[in-house]
């Protein structure tokens, strides 16, 4: 038995999300099929984690096994794109790994990448690839904001409803926030996330940075623990799961 890690880049707009749902076309399950069919056996796709519906893709991280070594990954390549690439996926790399590698559990740190764009007219080149946002945002008070978020917490303000985690502490070791003309990009990272948690936090710091929000009343929020009392999460489309580290 041969393990392989796969590296994938994918815009999520057309997709129910990685993971194989009953409804739905998933990421997932469109890569499995392809790789079954050029591997002439029953692939299993393991990802480094969910994204969620309309959610994109940089480097999204995932491994299989197979019974024979694949002799020439630079064609396997060039034919999974062959059939991925008008599905808006494209395979960036295939590695051979130990076989104790794991996508998900080996995994020390997931960075999440999100776009705003922030002006007054919409972009039609990056329409559902961003978050397009009007009003002015004030980068310094997103900034201040955002330093409260790093460390280990109790996250459960920023957790879904339906999330699965066994518990909402999680340490984000770093938010680098950048700001370039009209675009600001904010990037998190941890070894873990709760479900909807990177956008429900970016929707707590547009409410701040919309000045909706004083930084007294984003701490009381994050401290407070209450779903009721958070901002609405922002859209998927500005989200990119960015790297996965091991």
């Amino acid at each position: 038995m041969y393990r392989y890690q796969i590296l994938i880049e994918y815009v999520g707009t057309s997709f129910v999300g990685w993971q194989i749902q009953k409804k739905g076309k998933s990421i997932q399950k469109t890569i499995q099929s392809t790789l079954s069919k050029l591997l002439k056996q029953k692939i299993i796709l393991y990802g480094s984690g969910r994204t969620d519906a309309g959610v994109h893709a940089l480097e999204q991280s995932a491994h299989f096994d197979v019974k024979h070594k694949i002799q020439n990954i630079d064609k396997m390549i060039k034919s999974l794109n062959f059939f991925l690439n008008n599905k808006m996926i494209s395979i960036i790399n295939i590695k051979r790994k130990k076989i104790d590698f794991h996508a998900r559990h080996s995994a020390k740190e997931r960075i999440y990448l999100y776009i705003i764009q922030n002006r007054i007219s919409p972009s039609t080149l990056n329409k559902d690839r961003e978050w397009h946002i009007r009003k002015k945002l004030d980068i310094n008070l997103i900034k201040k904001g955002s330093k409260k978020l790093i460390g280990k917490h109790d996250f459960s303000t920023f957790r879904s409803s339906n999330c699965s985690a066994k518990s909402p502490v999680k340490t984000i070791n770093n938010i680098i926030i950048n700001k370039s003309k009209n675009y600001i990009k904010l990037k998190f990272k941890s070894k873990s996330f709760l479900k909807n948690q990177v956008r429900s936090m970016v929707g707590c710091l547009k409410y701040l940075g919309e000045k909706k929000w004083n930084l007294r009343k984003f701490e009381e929020v994050i401290t407070k623990k209450d779903r009721k009392k958070v901002a609405p999460p922002a859209p998927a489309c500005g989200l990119y799961l960015e790297k996965i580290i091991y």
